[in-house]
């Protein structure tokens, strides 16, 4: 069972996006803008940290969703 956790966070935090936006708690722009900071955060890590390979990896997932469009429905 490989990174389980993981996935398990990804899925209830794009559930959650997705019901922010069906409910017209958060507009689109700011869940995108959400999604724009978290993966900020992983592509400005200090170098040494000993993560940088899973900080790349979690930035490019996070900018693929983005790309994609596939946590936040577009209409």
């Amino acid at each position: 069972m490989h990174d389980v956790a993981g996935h398990a966070a990804l899925a209830i935090c794009e559930s959650l996006l997705l019901a922010l936006n069906d409910r017209k708690i958060l507009p689109e722009h700011d869940i995108m803008g959400v999604l724009k900071d978290a993966a900020a955060a992983h592509e400005s890590v200090p170098d040494g940290d000993g993560a940088e390979g899973m900080h790349e990896a979690v930035a490019a997932l996070i900018n693929t969703i983005i790309d994609g469009g596939n946590s936040v429905r577009r209409r």
